[in-house]
């Protein structure tokens, strides 16, 4: 799914064509053909400016070709929602190829521009030649239209080939509804009518030869009986293995009777009588036929010594490895995920994530305050059994991340993505029966833009979405959504302040809470980057540090809706360099939060199809932060 629409563009008029996906927005695509335009035509004035102009620095500047004049390309467009235009030129036609911008390489661009070079054989196809024009387009604009379609949903080779001969010849019918015979005469495979003829004629002679018995003549059976007696000669010890046998049926013939083996001395193998008191001669022979394993060294049981910065300790033999987080240049550089990327269908995958593992990487298990509250998730083994009931019908809850980050106490940016998850009944429950009911969807007045996973879910309009999907035994998400940034409701707005006066660091963090709120937030974690390792620090209140990740952390228990602004500060010496030009040191502050409740943050909620009925279940929603920074 790495093309998300294809257009003709001719270098001078209005677009020719635009053929998009069904989920993906024509206004998103007409955006970026728009800025494709608008850019190719600022580079086109530039580069007239500088042939005009006589200056050196011009005229360095301008070295080259246009870039946009080249036979095919990349280039990336757009300010809020940026996406990537692979573009080839075919005489006085662009044809475009868009696709998102990314920068996880989660997007196959080479797919992309394979895509685009298949539309490219289709207008070549279509124009006989390379002499392509607007209008030999409109004369088989039909045949271009439905080509394009095709080709933006994926064909093979040998389909596309089909489709171009087709073109001038069958039409649009043959180019539509000729796919898997096409590719079965051209690949030599039988069609089923034949292989069902062979499928019968294989079985019957399965049948046949499972009837058909063997006889072996006399004299094969005597040779082999003559072979098997030279390879394997009678052991002596047979007889008495025979007798033994004989003895112990007969004497087990009564199962009630009592056994004589009770009387008997208790033996060994082969006749060897158990010896309680074994001689020294002995024990000697039988640890001689033994092989001894060689102990390790005394020094090979101790615990490895582990010296860290400033504390010294044994740690039991253990080794610490340190995970190095992202820096901060490749979170935020460009348009990341947490901050929207345009909702792909294809983030319908599973929802587990691997658990970070933690370990000693220096300080973490040393705080100067208590220890924080645990969460009260894990009750009692009796909460346990009286809480858990079982499950009335299928149960529907909202989960919604927030990504905002502050730049001193100016918000630069915010993000919310929202998801809907369907958790149904067990598959031991309800067996083989479909979950099937209807729902609305009500407060999305703020929302930017929905996404659904076709095969659980269709539109019905006016909010209304209908649910059809087997049963799963984990939550499934069937609905996404992102609201638009000015109307973002922001749960936390803090502000970071620092001072750099001579060799004195000294940073404040302050915190107020939305008195909106369904309910004041609890268990908020600050986290603070220092830019070096402390050698002595001051806070206020009482922080825990981690000296191998710098980083210094607050755990607040609970910030109340319309109380006063909460401060957090530290001060730390710093090595004030003057060679360095006076750099200004960067502090980076994080939040971490979590909310559970009866309600999201959006405003988004899930009401039945028709009051009165209850086709689900709604549980306890939440809300949690993304990447919540300040800078």
């Amino acid at each position: 799914m790495s093309c998300l629409a294809l257009s003709l563009q001719p270098a001078n008029g209005s677009d020719i064509l635009l053929q998009t996906r069904e989920w993906f927005p024509p206004a998103c695509a007409l955006v970026a053909v728009s800025s494709f335009r608008e850019t190719r035509l600022a580079f086109a004035a530039s580069k007239h400016h500088h042939q005009t102009t006589s200056s050196s620095a011009d005229s360095i500047a301008s070295l080259g070709d246009d870039p946009l004049a080249a036979s095919s390309g990349q280039l990336i467009v757009g300010v809020e929602s940026r996406f990537r235009v692979v573009y080839r030129l075919v005489n006085s036609i662009y044809v475009l190829g868009i696709t998102t911008a990314d920068h996880d390489n989660s997007i196959n661009v080479f797919e992309c521009i394979h895509i685009v070079n298949q539309a490219v054989s289709v207008v070549v196809t279509a124009c006989r030649g390379v002499d392509v024009t607007p209008e030999k387009l409109a004369r088989k604009y039909a045949e271009v239209y439905m080509a394009l379609d095709i080709v933006l949903r994926g064909v093979s080779n040998i389909r596309l080939a089909a489709m171009l001969s087709a073109m001038h010849g069958d039409g649009i019918a043959k180019m539509v509804h000729s796919a898997v015979d096409t590719e079965n005469k051209i690949r030599g495979a039988e069609s089923w009518r034949g292989l069902e003829v062979l499928a019968v004629d294989h079985d019957v002679a399965i049948a046949a030869f499972n009837s058909t018995a063997f006889e072996l003549p006399p004299e094969t059976i005597a040779a082999g009986d003559e072979v098997a007696a030279s390879l394997a000669p009678a052991v002596q010890g047979d007889e008495r293995d025979q007798k033994e046998v004989e003895e112990e049926i007969e004497a087990e013939k009564d199962p009630f009777a009592a056994s004589e083996k009770i009387n008997q001395p208790p033996e060994l193998v082969d006749g060897f009588k158990k010896n309680k008191d074994p001689s020294a001669a002995d024990l000697q022979l039988a640890l001689a036929t033994l092989d001894m394993t060689q102990l390790p060294p005394a020094e090979a049981t101790q615990s490895t010594h582990i010296a860290v910065e400033g504390f010294e300790g044994k740690y039991g033999g253990i080794e610490f490895l340190d995970e190095k987080q992202a820096s901060l240049n490749e979170a935020f550089e460009g348009f990341s995920d947490a901050w929207g990327g345009g909702l792909d269908a294809s983030e319908f995958v599973g929802t587990k994530k691997e658990k970070k593992s933690e370990g000693l990487g220096g300080l973490e298990l040393l705080q100067t305050g208590p220890d924080p509250p645990k969460a009260a998730a894990a009750g009692t083994p009796l909460e346990e059994l009286v809480g858990k009931t079982e499950m009335k019908g299928p149960e529907m809850n909202i989960v919604e991340e927030i990504s905002v980050e502050f730049r001193e106490s100016l918000l630069a940016r915010v993000a919310l993505k929202g998801v809907v998850y369907l958790k149904t009944l067990p598959t031991k429950t309800s067996g083989d029966k479909e979950t099937e009911f209807s729902f609305k969807v009500e407060g999305t007045s703020a929302v930017k833009r929905f996404i659904m996973q076709n095969s659980r879910i269709s539109n019905l309009g006016n909010g209304m979405f209908h649910v059809r999907t087997a049963a799963s035994d984990e939550p499934l998400p069937i609905l996404k959504y992102s609201l638009q940034p000015r109307l973002t409701p922001l749960p936390l707005r803090v502000r970071l302040v620092q001072r750099h006066t001579g060799s004195l660091l000294s940073v404040m963090i302050q915190y107020v809470s939305n008195p909106e709120l369904p309910a004041p937030l609890t268990d908020v974690t600050f986290v603070v980057q220092l830019p070096l390792d402390p050698t002595l620090l001051k806070v206020s209140p009482k922080a825990v540090l981690n000296r191998s990740e710098k980083e210094l952390k607050w755990h607040v228990p609970e910030i109340p809706l319309n109380g006063p602004s909460g401060r957090l500060r530290v001060r730390m010496p710093v090595d004030s360099n003057e060679e360095d030009g006076g750099e200004e040191i960067e502090v980076v502050a994080y939040v971490k939060f979590s909310w559970q409740g009866n309600r999201s943050l959006s405003g988004v909620s899930l009401r039945p199809a028709s009051e009165g009925v209850a086709d689900f279940y709604e549980v306890n929603h939440r809300y949690e932060s993304g990447v919540y920074m300040c800078n």
